[in-house]
């Protein structure tokens, strides 16, 4: 099973969540999501006037999947990395900015806010989300079982067989 690489609890949690709603005042987009690089949202946040938000969970996976591709693709090209994505439609635009090396933030706006405010905003909250989900990395288990549960159950199957 697949977890995330960082998980947001408590205080980590409600900071995250204030740079977030203080990013969605300042750039004045829709919707912004902190992502792990594996697809998970980690927390997110909608401005009041927007509409009903799209799939985040669905956006959060292909936006971790495209920043993968767009790692290769930077390997390719001889760079180390690429560190912001952007995408814009005819109403809509994306902007992807990489938090560290485990998360990524993504904020949905309208075409008619200028992307340089999209930017120069992201740039600053990436700043401050990148100690708070450093932070908070989930430091992943050894694989296997634990002794204690391993002679638990021979104790328990011992039991069970008679032996």
């Amino acid at each position: 099973m697949i977890e995330p690489t960082v998980a947001l609890y408590g205080d980590a949690f409600n900071r995250a969540a204030a740079v977030l709603d203080e990013l969605i005042d300042q750039a004045q987009v829709r919707y912004v999501l902190l992502v792990d690089r594996k697809g998970f949202v980690l927390a997110h946040r909608e401005a009041l006037w927007a509409p009903r938000p799209p799939a985040l969970d669905s956006i959060a996976t292909l936006v971790a999947g495209n920043a993968a591709a767009t790692q290769a693709l930077a390997n390719l090209l001889g760079e180390p990395k690429f560190n912001e994505l952007v995408k814009q439609g005819e109403k809509q635009g994306l902007y992807v900015e990489e938090v560290n090396d485990l998360t990524l933030l993504v904020m949905i706006f309208d075409t008619d806010t200028p992307i340089g405010r999209v930017k120069l905003f992201g740039k600053k909250a990436a700043g401050e989300l990148d100690e708070i989900t450093r932070n908070a990395v989930v430091m992943p288990r050894e694989l296997g079982i634990d002794k204690d549960f391993h002679e638990s159950a021979d104790a328990m199957l011992d039991d069970l067989f008679g032996n």
